[in-house]
């Protein structure tokens, strides 16, 4: 299930387990917050399209973090006439967690947020991703072979040195 939504003035296709990068929001880290301008929801294979927003449909999401977008540099010259201008600019940024995708009348199941939940602070964001945590994490228990000690080699080239 995905839809395109607007956030914070820019339109953005999503679905569960996103995460987007949007202009700043007004909102703290760790806070949840909706979007209701959908202008198109795909329901497994059934679309629905607003006019100008599909009724009802909303967006969940979760802010991650504020942060800083990358230096874009403006540089203007006028050649030979003597004119340089140097600017830069850095967008500020938020990005968020996208929680789910609900038709009109649905909610989202305090299940599928622990999930949600669970899978970020691992590092990952979809549901096939937790399956290869669960291996990494399963051979990281597992014993590690010791190596043989190296004193006992260093020891051996120190007297051949002699």
């Amino acid at each position: 299930m995905y839809a395109i939504v607007e956030i914070a003035g820019q339109q953005f296709k999503v679905e569960r387990g996103n995460k987007v990068y949007v202009h700043r929001l007004e909102a703290n880290e760790g806070e949840k917050i909706e979007f209701d301008k959908v202008f198109l929801l795909d329901n497994g294979g059934k679309i629905s399209v607003g006019n100008p927003t599909v009724d009802g449909a909303k967006v969940a999401a979760t802010v991650i973090s504020h942060l800083k977008g990358d230096k874009v540099i403006i540089f203007k010259k006028k050649r030979r006439k003597g004119y340089q201008k140097w600017n830069n600019h850095r967008q500020c940024l938020t990005q968020i967690l996208i929680q789910g995708v609900l038709p009109k009348g649905e909610t989202l199941k305090e299940t599928e947020l622990t999930a949600t939940r669970k899978i970020r602070t691992q590092g990952l964001v979809k549901k096939a991703d937790a399956v290869v945590v669960e291996k990494v994490a399963a051979v990281k228990k597992a014993p590690a072979k010791k190596a043989a000690p190296k004193k006992a080699a260093a020891k051996k080239v120190a007297k051949k040195k002699d």
